[in-house]
């Protein structure tokens, strides 16, 4: 495909850690008054994600979503 831009989006996989940062970024960015679509584009993220993200770990700290991750692979805390 010589001269044109590949149009596949390359996937990042995000530790929980790092989805609660984000969302806690994104939070910063809304009570701004930016709506959705723009804290999406400054995290590089798709607003689906943002909702996928939120409702699974909106409200947690970063250490309680490393926990639980860790709870849900069975491993010892």
């Amino acid at each position: 495909m010589t001269g044109q831009e590949d149009s596949t989006v390359k996937r990042r996989h995000h530790a929980p850690e790092q989805v609660i940062r984000k969302l806690a970024e994104a939070d910063r960015v809304l009570d701004e008054g930016a709506p959705v679509d723009e804290a999406t584009r400054h995290l590089e993220i798709t607003a689906s994600t943002w909702h996928r993200w939120w409702n699974r770990h909106g409200g947690i700290e970063a250490d309680d979503a490393k926990w639980l991750t860790e709870v849900e692979r069975g491993m010892p805390g």
